[in-house]
């Protein structure tokens, strides 16, 4: 039976990632959405880029742009090195790079750049990075790259969750645009949360994969999940984003 499973932040921790897969016995019928945020964090990261890569020539894959994926992406393609990007995961980035060569690099800027801001399926349900703050939804976002850094659409359903009805006149627009939404970027170990987390219509995915969390996957019809292992038990020896 064919399902869609939804993939959270990876953060370069490729050995959890494979590990999630399995224990989620993915095989070629199913359907594929990564949520964004492939890099920065664990040693993993241009390996991880090859993995999915590799993936998508044997599985249906979406591919959604992260912020962390557009900062390697300057610095693969622009030479930009921002020094708020090597706070946060970038140099062990720059080092996953040292042995990759120059034609693969040209492969990682090409899956980048292909990647979208976000996916609206044929049953209006949303997936993205983070978030959007139009009232009409991310396709009416001043700026797209906006749909990589939003938390405020998180934190309002977090906010409102059991507090106000959907039929309410009071109630968040934003929260009535799609049947759900999946999302990832905010840690939901912020809330002492280690598993895919629903408040309203949004199910957050991003399991602190990047810190002392795991990596994460949903079935969006039947709510299973499946985790890896802490990603940082997977790589004893570095400290990742903590």
């Amino acid at each position: 039976m064919k399902r869609t499973l939804v993939i959270g932040d990876v953060h370069g921790g490729l050995k959890g990632l494979k590990q999630a897969l399995k224990r989620a016995e993915v095989t070629v019928d199913d359907q594929l959405i990564f949520l964004g945020d492939y890099v920065d964090g664990w040693s993993d990261s241009a390996q991880t880029i090859q993995f999915l890569i590799e993936l998508e020539k044997t599985h249906q894959c979406e591919f959604i742009y992260g912020n962390h994926d557009a900062w390697c992406n300057d610095w693969l393609s622009k030479d930009l090195l921002k020094p708020l990007w090597l706070k946060h995961g970038g140099q062990a980035t720059i080092d996953s790079y040292q042995n990759i060569s120059a034609e693969e690099r040209l492969l990682h800027q090409e899956f980048f750049n292909k990647m979208k801001y976000y996916i609206i399926d044929d049953e209006n349900r949303l997936f993205i990075h983070a978030g959007f703050s139009s009232l009409h939804g991310p396709v009416k976002e001043f700026d797209q790259s906006y749909c990589n850094w939003d938390r405020t659409l998180w934190e309002l359903a977090v906010a409102v969750h059991g507090k106000v009805s959907p039929d309410e006149i009071s109630f968040p627009k934003r929260l009535n645009l799609f049947h759900e939404i999946y999302l990832g970027h905010t840690p939901t170990l912020n809330w002492g949360i280690e598993y895919p987390w629903q408040r309203m219509s949004v199910w957050n995915i991003d399991t602190g994969a990047a810190f002392k969390g795991k990596v994460s996957i949903l079935d969006i019809e039947t709510k299973d999940y499946w985790q890896s292992d802490r990603v940082m038990d997977l790589y004893p020896d570095e400290k990742g984003r903590n």
